[in-house]
């Protein structure tokens, strides 16, 4: 019988028996304390449905249960909220309730609410930064997480709408390709359904429809493919099982936005065969090719290289001729390929044989990369972008010299390739062989190439050039690492007078502000592991110097604040004596009726933090503290600078990015779309590309504030035909 999972709030008792069929001994006891320790946690909370929130955990566990997966996992599936949700549970009571393992799991999937983050996003982004960093020490997180989001995604029609698409989007996007990269083909088809149900009901239920019409069609001549086919498996006494593929809407609705139409789609006829060995598939594959034609083109052999997620099987696409007269598709593997293709990684821990733990880690590479690179990405949502373009894009196989297989993401070059071997063979690159020629080092590699990096031992390390180069976020951190590592000690020393410099011109002194209870702040915000981390990045520019002495005296002033037994009325003089008066809404320090322009390459807007620049002959510009221009500024000529009041109406310039699936109307619904939202929109330029079919566009708009503009980017970024939006330059 083949393999998925139900929708099914599996009774406790069937669930013990489940764990003790698949997992002998007495683990199921762990599973039985867990489930009681959750109901009384729970037991006075209710979900947006109306339902007991204890269905939750009892939902996930259930589909824990049925990937097989081991008892710690199932019991952390039924305590994964008890420390975010239940005010009187903490992790060390997990930790001595249930041990290490349990507490662990339970801490990888736990949201970080209590910590202090400037916005939602960054809330959500540095919380799934924790949970791959987790996952990266024990893959059971992320297995636990999604069908944490499976169950949500499940019972998703109980939230606000504007919270189902944003819910459903971060599914797509993140936790959809996690499942795909794991393995997981169940859980990652039915997220995807999920997904695409709420992000585009309207084609969702289209193709539902056009599927649900063709289906007695579909049916018969499936029950044809398979009679055909099981009288000759049977002539070969071969052991088998045939059924009809389930169909995957969203993969019908991919396809069909690549510009195939409905009946072009080969898979919505599909057949998957089961056997007992790998010998077994290629006997039938050989069977199946002398009772139809097969396509040129659409044969696929994973089993003799399989995917980077583990997946094995034989795929081929026949036509029938008079009795079928349309394509169809025939998946061929074995029991033990299948049980890998539906459950993937959590197949796993249900059978581990001698040797299986290095085998996982060697298939599963990609997750120590992960660490490699995180270290060098300081904020948690360009972590999180470049999680997405990176570990998710499409791959390419490629071959080491003695005939491995390495797997990369399409557009990668040889120093890509280089430093997936291993950071010292990226470091001594100085050339690369493709196919037996000498090749520029950006070269685009394409699946088949046999690649042979040369290298020397005099090799003086990779150039900065490498970063404009190299496509792949664990090659771009590797040369990082190297020039930080080189130069740290000078980068140190550097930062820290310039840190010395920035205080002295602000009237205070370095030692007195870098107290622990000072920077810690920023240690937090910057993923940094102590106070030299932060003088190191100063030197090489990562962080402006203003920046980091503004948080230093902010915190300073806000930890050290004198008690005041009387509150006394400070003159408006004396704050314009302290301030400047201001200009175009912006207080500089010391300074009155100094010209102010705000920086084109940034645009910063009220809300944001802010630093001026000192510019010869044209007053202050002030940029975001964050900026790359003012970081990268003398730091002599930077000047404090602060938002005042704004006047009634005041409006300021804002860029956005969108890239978004072209059609016919898109300018002019975004134009009404953003209208409507009572926003002016100053310029627009956009530019198409034809061979992803979709348009990147920039727009300069007016804004307020910055809580407007955060507004505007997120009712823009719900719309359907919305690939990404963010802030830019004009």
């Amino acid at each position: 019988m083949l393999t998925y999972i139900t929708n099914e709030c599996m009774p406790l008792e069937k669930m013990l028996a489940r764990v003790q069929k698949h997992h002998p001994g007495d683990s199921y006891l762990l599973v039985k304390k867990a489930y009681e320790f959750a109901e009384n946690a729970h037991k006075d909370q209710v979900r947006k449905s109306g339902e007991p929130y204890f269905i939750h955990p009892v939902s996930v566990a259930s589909i824990l249960t049925e990937l097989m997966i081991d008892a710690p996992t199932i019991a952390a599936g039924f305590l994964h909220d008890t420390v975010e949700d239940c005010k009187c549970i903490t992790l060390e009571q997990i930790h001595k309730e249930f041990g290490d393992e349990v507490a662990l799991l339970v801490d990888g999937v736990t949201k970080l609410d209590k910590l202090d983050f400037t916005n939602r996003e960054e809330q959500k982004a540095e919380s799934l930064r924790k949970m791959i960093l987790a996952m990266s020490k024990d893959i059971r997180v992320v297995i636990i997480k999604l069908a944490d989001r499976l169950h949500n995604m499940r019972t998703l029609r109980f939230q606000p709408e504007e919270r189902q698409k944003a819910i459903a989007k971060e599914t797509l996007d993140i936790f959809a390709p996690l499942a795909h990269r794991l393995g997981m083909n169940a859980v990652k088809q039915e997220l995807e359904d999920l997904s695409f149900k709420y992000i585009d009901p309207q084609a969702f239920h289209d193709i539902a429809q056009r599927v649900g019409l063709r289906r007695t069609e579909r049916e018969e001549n499936i029950r044809m493919v398979i009679g055909e086919l099981s009288e000759k498996l049977d002539a070969q006494r071969i052991h088998y099982e045939i059924d009809g593929r389930p169909k995957h809407l969203y993969s019908i609705y991919q396809k069909m936005k690549q510009g195939r139409t409905f009946d072009q789609i080969y898979d919505l006829i599909a057949v998957r065969v089961l056997v007992d060995t790998v010998q077994d598939c290629y006997t039938v594959l050989g069977i199946v090719h002398t009772l139809w034609n097969q396509i040129p083109g659409r044969f696929k052999d994973y089993i003799s290289v399989p995917k980077s997620n583990m997946y094995q099987s034989l795929h081929t696409t026949l036509i029938g001729g008079r009795k079928m007269p349309f394509p169809f598709e025939i998946q061929i593997r074995t029991w033990e390929m299948h049980r890998v293709a539906e459950f993937g990684v959590a197949a796993h821990w249900r059978y581990k044989e001698g040797g299986s733990e290095k085998d996982l880690d060697n298939k599963l590479y990609w997750l120590r990369q992960i660490l490699d690179w995180q270290k060098e990405t300081r904020d948690s949502q360009e972590f999180i972008d470049s999680l997405k373009t990176d570990l998710f894009s499409e791959e390419v196989l490629l071959f080491t010299p003695k005939g491995d297989i390495i797997s990369i993401p399409r557009g990668a070059t040889p120093i890509d390739f280089a430093y997936r071997i291993h950071s010292d063979v990226g470091n001594r690159c100085i050339g690369a062989k493709v196919n037996g020629r000498i090749v520029q080092l950006d070269t685009v590699l394409e699946t088949g190439d046999r690649v042979d990096i040369l290298t020397s031992p005099s090799a003086k390390g990779p150039s900065m050039d490498w970063l404009k180069i190299v496509k792949t976020q664990q090659a771009k951190a590797k040369i990082r690492q190297f020039f930080k590592k080189e130069l740290r000690g000078e980068n140190v020393v550097k930062g820290r007078d310039m840190l010395e410099k920035e205080a002295k011109r602000r009237g205070a002194a370095l030692p007195a502000l870098t107290k622990p209870e000072f920077y810690e702040p920023i240690l937090k915000r910057y993923a940094f592991g102590e106070l030299d981390d932060i003088y190191g990045a100063v030197g090489y520019g990562g962080i402006a110097a203003a920046y980091v002495i503004g948080r230093l005296l902010d915190e300073q002033r806000r930890l050290e604040a004198p008690v005041i037994p009387k509150v006394q009325e400070v003159s408006q003089q004396e704050v314009q004596k302290h301030l400047g008066k201001p200009s175009h809404g912006i207080y500089v320090k010391g300074e009155s009726g100094m010209l102010v322009r705000f920086a084109r390459c940034c645009n910063p807007v009220p809300g944001d933090e802010i630093v001026g620049y000192i510019t010869r002959g044209r007053g202050v510009t002030v940029h975001k503290a964050d900026c790359l221009n003012a970081t990268n500024s003398e730091q002599e000529r930077m000047v404090e600078v602060s938002w005042a009041d704004t006047e009634a109406g005041a409006s300021f310039n804002a860029s956005i990015h969108i890239i978004a699936y072209d059609h016919v109307s898109l300018l002019g619904e975004l134009a009404l779309f953003i209208g409507n939202m009572d926003v002016p929109i100053m310029a627009v330029s956009a530019k198409r590309d034809d061979k992803r079919k979709t348009s990147v566009i920039t727009m300069v708009i007016q804004v307020k504030s910055r809580e407007q503009l955060d507004k505007v980017l997120k009712q823009l970024q719900n719309r359907s035909d919305i690939i990404e939006i963010y802030r830019g330059r004009t």
